[in-house]
């Protein structure tokens, strides 16, 4: 059993093996529709429990997905459905219940807290498809569609974040520890990670650069990622933060600073963080991006269910 929570505290060895055999298992279903099983149904008869605290359609839709094409089912929660907080059931006893009934757990929480806190009392998997500081699956997947478009290792790869630092970002930066890969970040000062973030990584990020100006980060770079200024739940002057990311927005021309064969990638929904002339681009390969959610997340459950192979 291993649970997944955030990529600084899984080996390097196992992230690589999830991405190898995700790479193999995607291959095998060239040919086959949705919900047709695969053929060695490794997760028959298991039962993935998903609960969101947030709003979710690609997380929700790529789990589903990933646990019935292994042969396994899904049950879906939402938290306003159980009697977990002030006055109803305890986090302990709930625990008890969901490691009693499922075989997994699934948890898109608002609180980083309370991942750890299900960890403690589960003796089933925990997956975190997201939390305010970290959206590991989110990041692994991109790392796998990286790879699958530019056909070599993202270590010989450079990498630019242009965008607010938020979840997805905090893990990019736990990638690029874990696998080695320049990363380049476009942010206005205020808005980089702040500094708990940065000694959570606990590691020598010398490859991690921060700039003020988005061209900067931009130079030579064979990926581009970005998200949405304005999260569903940020408690801003909204008006004055999308003001204040003007000068970050990825444009044609931005692109035009990076590598011709530049690749740009957006985990969605979007704002107006992007140029539509850029998102609906050749370059733009954020359906992929989406469809391979469903791929490495299968190979990730397989590894929380200790049948990676």
């Amino acid at each position: 059993m291993n649970h997944f929570i955030n990529l600084k505290d899984n080996l390097f060895n196992d992230l690589r093996k999830i991405l190898i055999h995700t790479k193999k298992r995607k291959n095998l279903r060239k040919k086959l529709n949705t919900l047709v099983v695969d053929k060695d149904k490794p997760l028959k008869g298991r039962l993935l429990i998903q609960m969101f605290e947030k709003s979710s359609l690609r997380t929700r839709l790529s789990f589903y997905l990933a646990i019935k094409q292994l042969g396994g089912g899904a049950l879906t929660l939402r938290s306003n459905e159980l009697h977990l907080g002030e006055g109803g059931e305890s986090l302990e006893d709930t625990a008890k219940i969901l490691s009693s009934y499922g075989d997994g757990f699934m948890l898109r929480t608002d609180s980083d807290q309370k991942i750890e806190n299900f960890k403690n009392y589960l003796s089933i998997p925990i997956i975190n498809g997201l939390s305010p500081s970290s959206h590991p699956t989110q990041v692994l997947s991109d790392i796998f569609t990286v790879e699958e478009i530019k056909k070599k290792k993202i270590s010989k790869l450079n990498i630019t974040w242009i965008g607010d630092s938020n979840n997805v970002l905090n893990s990019l930066m736990a990638a690029s520890i874990k696998f080695n890969f320049k990363l380049n970040i476009g942010c206005p000062k205020k808005y980089r990670p702040k500094k708990f973030i940065l000694k959570m990584l606990n590691e020598n990020y010398n490859k991690i650069n921060f700039f003020n100006d988005s061209k900067k980060a931009a130079v030579n770079a064979d990926v581009i990622f970005s998200d949405k200024v304005i999260s569903l739940n940020d408690k801003v002057n909204k008006k004055k933060k999308l003001s204040e990311f003007k000068s970050f927005k990825v444009t044609s021309e931005l692109m035009s600073y990076a590598k011709k064969n530049c690749t740009f990638l957006h985990c969605l929904p979007r704002g107006t963080e992007v140029e539509e002339k850029v998102f609906s681009s050749s370059q733009s390969k954020v359906w992929l991006q989406a469809v391979n959610r469903v791929h490495v997340q299968k190979s990730i459950l397989l590894y929380c269910f200790g049948k990676l192979r």
